[in-house]
């Protein structure tokens, strides 16, 4: 059974009724890494609706959250806004990062605004549609108002929780309110006394004043922030990274704080990171990042979903843009081309083999960005489709290429967006260059001066048998190493001249195909030139 049809089966024991929890602070530019939360929370509701479940997906933006510090992507002047809540202040201007003053004071645009924008264009296009819930908002609409009150009059037993579970101690003045200061920063203000609704603070700048915690005038500390909304909210079920799932952490805190303000704590599903590869954890504040609207234009939403499906959310991902997308997106369009009830009908079926053939199955029903969406194949693989789009002039030139070969009898707009994305992917840094293809107008003669007697020998021998062999890759692939054979030379002595003559390597990608798909004139063109020289 796939792991989302798990975790919903056993939301099933709580009752039929479910609230299905994702949140992020939109503190800098989303990543991959972000998409592994919604996505994992996006696929249990599917899952749970899908078992018969009640399901009301949401995303919650931590929009009340500070901004930690002026991060490498922001201008010198957010320095002020430092300890501010980043709902209420301006977004970073384009050009040179700063303040946006007038698009704030004419629109209202924010720097959550800013960031969570572009992400919830790409969320719609891998079609995860939750209900979003601003923290910020709902602070200042008095949502939290009643589990604040609850908390502030708990204090004590708060503490005792939280340095209990934590193992740390807290400051003799802590306090479950964190106000709003004298300028409106969260940073350097001590609570000194409370008196419902307000808790009385005085800042860094020696001003006094009152938070009104029925007006949202500041916010609760993280680790109660979290269990209030699952109290008010009345989430059952939230999917949050290992961190906060580690012992100590603040789930494990939560857990308690929740009971204490009357909720039943939400099932838990805890995930591992995604890395990107050769680099390391996504990070939004450390530029260590790739976008998912940067790789929505790489491959189609349904990959990016089969990325998250294919994986246990206790398995961190090693995300990678090269060949590993190409693979995973190659391992799509087998899926698609299988017939899973067959297999599952199979009499011969081991138990092991019927988990993997259902695992797959769900994996790629929870990969349609539509719920319900049949799969279909294109019949066409990313790597033959990299090779066309490399090889060909136009568009034309693909589809009648692959009309020829009965690969397709027309190209279909699945195709034509698959294409369209992966010419994007060629022109960029993450295209694997093992799959690049560049094939010479005119003599490498470096690469030639590098070829031995024999080589340049079986260069002529080559000419020779490219020129009088049928042009389609079976041909092709016999005609290079027989034409070393056949003049008592190793096969290898073939492969390097041909790989010097035409791309000025030593070695490359598998050359048949790719001739197969070129004008063989020029091809022969650029053989003689190359046979001129010696």
């Amino acid at each position: 059974m796939h792991w989302a049809d798990v975790a919903a089966k056993s939301l099933s024991h709580r009752g039929n009724t479910h609230v299905i929890s994702t949140g992020i602070t939109p503190s800098g530019e989303f990543h991959i890494g972000h998409l592994r939360e919604i996505l994992t929370g996006d696929m249990l509701a599917r899952a749970a609706r899908d078992a018969g479940l009640d399901v009301d997906f949401i995303f919650i933006v931590d929009s009340a959250d500070p901004l930690r510090k002026v991060y490498s992507f922001l201008g010198p002047e957010f320095e002020q806004f430092i300890g501010h809540q980043i709902g209420a202040i301006p977004a970073p201007r384009e050009g040179d990062n700063n303040p946006d003053w007038q698009r704030f004071n004419d629109d209202g645009w924010t720097y959550a605004d800013h960031f969570l924008t572009p992400f919830m264009e790409a969320l719609a296009e891998i079609g995860v549609r939750p209900r979003i819930i601003d923290n910020l908002s709902s602070y200042r609409d008095g949502k939290f108002a009643e589990m604040t009150k609850m908390a502030c009059d708990s204090a004590e037993q708060i503490r005792e929780i939280i340095e209990r579970v934590s193992s740390r101690e807290l400051a003799s003045d802590w306090f479950p309110w964190s106000p709003l200061d004298s300028k409106q920063s969260l940073d350097g203000v001590k609570v000194t006394g409370y008196e419902y609704p307000l808790v009385h603070w005085i800042d860094s700048h020696g001003v006094e004043g009152s938070s009104d915690i029925t007006k949202g005038e500041g916010k609760l500390p993280w680790r109660i922030d979290w269990p209030a909304k699952w109290s008010w909210i009345g989430v059952t079920c939230e999917a949050f990274g290992k961190d906060h799932g580690a012992a100590g952490g603040s789930y494990a805190t939560g857990r308690e704080i929740s009971t204490l303000l009357g909720h039943q704590p939400p099932q838990p599903l805890t995930y591992e990171w995604i890395s990107l590869r050769g680099k390391g954890a996504m990070s939004s504040s450390t530029g260590n990042t790739i976008g998912p609207i940067e790789a929505l234009r790489l491959v189609p939403p349904q990959i990016l979903r089969l990325l998250i499906a294919n994986s246990k959310p206790n398995k961190a991902i090693d995300f990678d843009t090269g060949m590993g997308l190409v693979t995973l997106a190659d391992e799509f369009e087998r899926l698609c081309t299988r017939d899973f009830d067959s297999e599952i009908n199979d009499e011969n079926i081991s138990r092991r083999q019927l988990v993997q053939v259902e695992d797959a199955k769900a994996a790629l029903r929870l990969s349609m960005v539509e719920p319900g969406t049949i799969a279909k194949a294109t019949s066409v693989s990313f790597r033959h489709l990299a090779l066309l789009a490399q090889t060909k002039s136009s568009d034309d030139a693909i589809w009648q290429s692959l009309i020829s070969s009965s690969a397709i009898t027309e190209p279909t707009k699945q195709l034509e967006d698959r294409l369209a994305r992966m010419r994007y992917w060629i022109e960029s840094e993450h295209f694997p260059e093992e799959m690049r293809i560049q094939i010479l107008s005119s003599p490498d003669e470096k690469a030639l001066s590098l070829l031995d007697s024999d080589e340049k020998s079986a260069l002529k021998e080559l000419t020779a048998a490219l020129r009088n062999c049928q042009w389609d890759a079976e041909s092709i692939a016999s005609a290079i190493p027989q034409s070393a054979k056949d003049n008592d030379m190793s096969p290898r002595s073939a492969y390097r001249a041909a790989y010097a003559a035409l791309m000025g390597l030593e070695r490359g990608p598998r050359l048949a195909p790719i001739l197969a798909e070129m004008d063989k004139n020029a091809i022969l063109k650029q053989l003689d030139s190359c046979c001129q020289l010696d």
